[in-house]
């Protein structure tokens, strides 16, 4: 796997908050219904991205989680760089100390150009096409997109 366990839940967690409610609050509650998403873990997950600049975190009536910024405005590489780091991309694939272009290891040519694909990936990857395409898959399998049962507090920020 390409990143953590965490890193793909915070991922499908924040595609689904940008399906549901890209403009305002959602309940985690709301949010993991339905899903196998673990809310705790999800909870301590969103709890970094809000201290990350990712998310915001409003208590009380109306409440719960909302993107900081527009979905198409986070990409994937952002998550990835919140929760796991992006450092590993730049480490040698066989776990060698010294490897670059002038002591290559022996798989550092191959590497190197899936590490730029993913680069690539991640950056152009945004939660907006993560959601259409989570919209997609529910209209594939049958499945209505959930309806939200709370109101939600208007979002204040900078977007």
């Amino acid at each position: 796997m390409i990143y953590s366990n965490a890193c793909a839940y915070a991922i499908r967690a924040l595609a689904r908050l940008a399906l549901l409610r890209p403009d305002g609050y959602v309940l985690l509650d709301e949010l993991c219904e339905g899903t196998d998403l673990p809310r705790h873990f999800v909870a301590k997950i969103f709890q970094d991205l809000v201290r990350r600049g990712i998310l915001l975190s409003a208590k009380g009536r109306g409440g719960g989680f909302a993107l900081a910024r527009k979905p198409s405005q986070i990409s994937l590489l952002d998550i990835v760089e919140c929760v796991d780091g992006i450092e590993e991309l730049d480490h040698c694939v066989v776990g060698m100390t010294r490897c670059d272009d002038f002591q290559p290891c022996p798989q550092h040519e191959q590497w190197k150009a899936l590490r730029q694909q993913f680069r690539k990936f991640f950056t152009e990857t945004s939660l907006e096409k993560m959601s259409k395409t989570l919209s997609k898959k529910l209209d594939i399998l049958g499945e209505p997109v959930p309806a939200l049962k709370g109101r939600s507090k208007p979002v204040k920020n900078a977007r």
